[in-house]
């Protein structure tokens, strides 16, 4: 019913402003060169920016019709996104490495999540409705962006004024879940309404929702009434719902910008039993079966104030400040199958984060000089949480939890050097101070060549350490099955990259344009913690620095604008290496590198008299190897295995078609169009939480979808 009730509302919005001027841009394509925000003093071009940034613009975003940060990032070279069916999260790994080496930030600021503060941020819970761009910087930004981002920063920056007195869009989205799909209990249905103002020249609000409803894969499983006990109960694929509430106020004027953005998000995901216990009724003769099921929901609340300006034509600042708050509650009952019934209904807070962050940068002390500029910056960080004895972690006490505080206090300083109009530097340092570690120093040195002919070489080379994360310094889990302890006494792991990016932007004509881009990158980590047993009757594990990883690769990309069709190809191949310093371990080939390969295609032709746009994109995953430590069952022995991910490739494609002046757009397309499932993997270490698996469930299949957009403006 809400669904039918919101498509009248946006109708009934269609009919009321059809009168409008059109502002909007009718060039749906937008030019390879693009304005960029993330490590930057000043709001910059990409070929005027000392680092290399890969911008995923608005108009692609709309390509593929993606609604979180997991539909784009699927497509990017150097990434790889980790779906889970169990928990219905997405995370990615970057040149390697997985998300706690590098940062997801939200115009600058780090996002919080049940993993920690910026880093193995659940990419399904970002959505892409309000999404300006997407800014990925490939290289150490420890100095910029501090601990954890010695692989980079992917930036999302977020759409913050309008072109009309009033704005408005709305968006209804249907797609199927493989081959399911109805309007009441499958596939995945999305809604959103957006509302903006300028309430002057100077003021400017807007006001949004939306939701996602994903309502779960069946595959063959039958779902929640199901009263077998066959273990096909419940959902493959967890069904969840997301609701996201987003305000933005905004002041700006000649040097100045003030702007308040506040975001209430919450998203419940359902667990159903498979194997239930079947209840016999003796009296009857019949059972009254009962599983254990449950219901995870999250709360985030996120409150970002910023300050943006240039005081009395001497200094600019920006300084941002941010209260951020997430938790996760559980709900665990006892369901009968047949009644529907909710029996011995608890309900607990699972885990909780709060964050205090502010963030301040100085710049351009040095008045209308172009040669060298200066940056001076801080950047705090306080965050506390804990998980309930519920949870099984953290749990020393089991009455109630342990809060527990981890704190960090950054001072940064930059300069960037023009040596001529061809070479540029910026060395820069970073001190953190922390109540829990060690006084940590971070470095990096940045330098910008531009040849003739338009080629350019970026490189640059950094350190940035990685903080023990709550897990690894405050877990308890201790029952029959498991003990696994944390260790306050961890080191922060030490890491240092290099990255070196050849790049040629070629304008044969005013009609075609061809960039081309070549990069090579080393990234080493040291004091890698990992769980190792620190006793053997009973088997304990622990976290302890003990491990070297390092990572090496190399990239060719190639874009192109040809008239109207627009597109990239593009291959990387990375290669991985561990040493795992662990007594008892023995291993002729643990230092040998293991290499894979990506590839990715994708091309838009847009149809000049009728505004069509037909895309396309494709990425080949490779087969990855990696050694995996294992425990003998019998010896309590450790040792090292060779796991292998088995290689796959991915399709997306899709129509877009706008009317009324692109005041409607409607985009048909297909997901996964060559249908991965699942995917054989053993990469996965044996240790005391889970088995490795022999084969792991990555998508759901091919699926179809429709979206329609409305953007209405009024003057």
């Amino acid at each position: 019913m809400k669904r039918y009730f919101f498509l009248l509302s946006c109708l009934s919005g269609l009919n009321l402003y059809a009168q409008t001027n059109d502002s909007i841009n009718k060039n749906e394509f937008v030019e390879l060169e693009q304005t960029v925000i993330s490590g930057q003093y000043n709001s910059q071009s990409v070929k005027k920016s000392i680092y290399e940034v890969k911008v995923i613009t608005r108009d692609m975003i709309e390509r593929q019709a993606g609604n979180t940060l997991a539909d784009v990032l699927n497509q990017t070279l150097n990434m790889n996104i980790t779906p889970s069916s169990s928990t219905g999260k997405s995370t990615v790994s970057m040149f390697g490495l997985d998300g706690q080496y590098f940062k997801i930030l939200v115009d600058n600021i780090p996002l919080v999540n049940d993993e920690g503060v910026g880093n193995n941020t659940d990419l399904t819970q970002i959505n892409l409705d309000d999404i300006e761009q997407v800014e990925i910087v490939e290289g150490a930004m420890g100095v910029e962006y501090g601990a954890n981002s010695i692989a980079g920063v992917i930036n999302i920056i977020t759409k913050k004024g309008g072109k009309n007195l009033f704005d408005i869009s709305a968006t209804l989205q249907e797609e199927t879940i493989g081959d399911e799909y109805n309007w009441k209990n499958k596939g995945r249905h999305i809604q959103s309404l957006k509302i903006g103002h300028k309430f002057s020249d100077k003021i400017y609000g807007n006001l949004s929702f939306s939701r996602n409803d994903f309502q779960g894969f069946f595959d063959n499983k039958q779902g929640k009434n199901y009263a077998e006990n066959d273990g096909l109960r419940g959902y493959q694929w967890l069904p969840k719902v997301q609701n996201s509430t987003k305000a933005l106020v905004q002041y700006k004027e000649k040097d100045f910008r003030l702007f308040y953005k506040f975001e209430y998000f919450n998203e419940e995901t359902k667990y159903f039993q498979p194997n239930m216990r079947m209840n016999p009724q003796p009296e009857t003769g019949t059972v009254n079966p009962i599983a254990d099921d449950r219901v995870y929901t999250t709360d985030r609340i996120y409150n970002h104030l910023n300050a943006a300006g240039r005081f009395k034509d001497a200094i600019n600042y920006d300084i941002s400040v941010s209260y951020q708050e997430q938790k996760r509650k559980l709900k665990a009952y006892n369901y009968e199958v047949l009644t529907g019934n909710e029996l011995n209904i608890n309900k607990y807070d699972f885990e909780s984060r709060k964050m205090y962050y502010s963030k301040g940068m100085f710049s351009n002390f040095i008045n209308k000089n172009d040669v060298i500029d200066f940056q001076f910056g801080y950047e705090i960080d306080q965050t506390t949480g804990y998980a309930s004895p519920i949870s099984m972690e953290f749990n020393s006490n089991p009455d109630k939890p342990i809060q527990r505080k981890i704190g960090t206090y950054d001072f940064f300083a930059s300069s960037e050097i023009n040596l001529n109009d061809k070479i540029s530097l910026r060395p820069g340092a970073r001190v953190m101070f922390s109540e829990q570690f060690d006084t940590q120093y971070v470095m990096s040195l940045s330098a910008k060549y531009a040849f003739a002919k338009n080629w350019e070489l970026r490189g640059i080379v950094g350190t940035s350490p990685r903080l023990p994360n709550y897990d690894e310094m405050y877990s308890l889990l201790v029952d029959v099955n498991h003990d696994v302890r944390g260790n306050e006494n961890l080191n922060p792991e030490k890491g240092v990259s290099a990255f070196l990016h050849l790049k040629n932007n070629w304008e044969i004509n005013s009609n075609t344009n061809l960039e081309q881009k070549v990069s090579i990158w080393k990234i080493d980590l040291k004091d890698k913690i990992d769980l190792v047993i620190i006793g053997e009757e009973p088997l304990r594990y622990q976290y302890n620095n003990v491990d070297k990883y390092n990572v090496q690769g190399i990239m060719y990309m190639n874009q192109f604008s040809v008239g109207n069709l627009i597109g990239g190809v593009g291959a990387t191949f990375t290669g991985i290496k561990q040493s795992i310093d662990q007594t008892d371990v023995v291993e002729k080939q643990k230092d040998k590198y293991f290499y894979s390969l990506q590839a990715n295609a994708n091309a838009s032709y847009r149809i000049p008299k009728t505004g069509t746009t037909f895309s396309v994109f494709y990425k080949y995953n490779g087969e990855r190897e990696q050694y995996v430590l294992k425990t003998d069952a019998a010896t309590q022995q450790q040792y090292l295995l060779k796991g292998k991910q088995q290689a796959f490739s991915s399709m997306d494609a899709s129509i877009r078609q706008s009317f009324f002046q692109n005041k409607i757009s409607l985009t048909l397309g297909a997901r996964n169009l060559f249908d991965v499932t699942t995917l054989n993997n053993t990469t996965s270490a044996d240790g005391p939480h889970s088995a490795a698996a022999t084969s792991v469930m990555y998508a759901y299949g091919r699926s179809y979808f429709l979206k329609l957009t409305f953007n209405l403006g009024i003057n």
